[in-house]
């Protein structure tokens, strides 16, 4: 069966840490940029980070900088999304998405270059 797991979200407070995993399964995630996105109640979906094939980040929306890390491991077949310094809007449902046409040295922070979703793991920030 061929798809995207997320795990790792939960509820923290203001200030924690989480770290979200995305394991692919029934393909191999080395040939694919991956995205990270989140969606709050209310509002419309929005690109969060994503990594290109070599392992290098191309994109991060400015409200994440200097707090989301993303990292890939091909040998696990996963890509993680290390968030630090939570805020309360950072609660969402978060989803990663892989992109076949991605490639090591872009990767896009739009959803619609991606083909393939998770079903999404929630991540609540509250005290």
């Amino acid at each position: 069966q061929v798809q995207l797991v997320e795990s790792g979200g939960g509820l923290v407070q203001p200030g924690g840490s989480l770290r979200l995993s995305c394991t692919a399964s029934g393909f191999t995630l080395d040939y694919y940029a991956i995205g990270w996105f989140r969606q709050a109640p209310g509002k419309e979906r929005e690109g969060v980070t994503c990594v290109t094939t070599s392992g290098d980040s191309t994109y991060s929306a400015d409200t994440v900088k200097g707090r989301f890390t993303i990292a890939r491991d091909n040998a696990a077949n996963t890509v993680y999304l290390q968030m630090n310094s939570l805020k309360p809007e950072d609660t969402g449902v978060y989803y990663c998405a892989a992109d076949p046409t991605g490639g090591d040295s872009f990767c896009s922070s739009s959803d619609y270059s991606y083909s393939r979703w998770g079903q999404g793991t929630q991540v609540t920030v509250s005290s």
